[in-house]
């Protein structure tokens, strides 16, 4: 015996298809270049990752949060000039505008990773989960490099 499928029924499998579908075209219009940490001292507990956001769509994405098993915490920050002095703040997204490219850099928007789990060095590698808004995530493993200072 065939069974059929209420009109709303189908009306919600049809919304959820979409949304998926969608979903994973926004997730395709992403990609994420140059990633990687600085390697920092042994003594110290925090770092940062650096990288860059290529956003291929038509409609402007958000990186909305990230993790790492090798960190207690990862946050997105962001420098801004306070009467003149250079402050890093914490922001809750770091926006992508549609066809173009996000730095972050030294000096500007960044991923903050807290209270480090073990030190990190040269060479190494630590698995990162950038949050992106609709839901996407992407689990990276990220190398580890000394920066060099500007003009070396």
């Amino acid at each position: 015996m065939l069974q059929r499928c209420s009109l709303a029924r189908r009306g919600s499998l049809v919304a959820l298809l979409a949304t998926l579908i969608s979903s994973a075209a926004l997730a395709d219009t992403l990609s994420v270049e140059d990633i990687h940490v600085r390697a920092v001292p042994p003594v110290s507990t925090t770092t940062a990752a650096f990288m860059v956001l290529h956003n291929d769509g038509e409609t402007e994405r958000s990186l909305i949060g990230a993790s790492t098993p090798g960190a207690e915490a990862a946050e997105l920050h962001n420098h801004v000039n306070v009467d003149g002095v250079m402050q890093m703040r914490q922001v809750e997204s770091i926006p992508v505008p549609a066809g173009e490219r996000v730095h972050l850099a030294p000096g500007g928007y960044h991923l903050m990773l807290i209270d480090l789990a073990t030190p990190l060095h040269e060479g190494d590698k630590i698995e990162l989960t950038l949050e992106f808004d609709g839901g996407d995530t992407r689990t990276l493993d990220v190398p580890v490099r000394r920066i060099e200072a500007m003009g070396h």
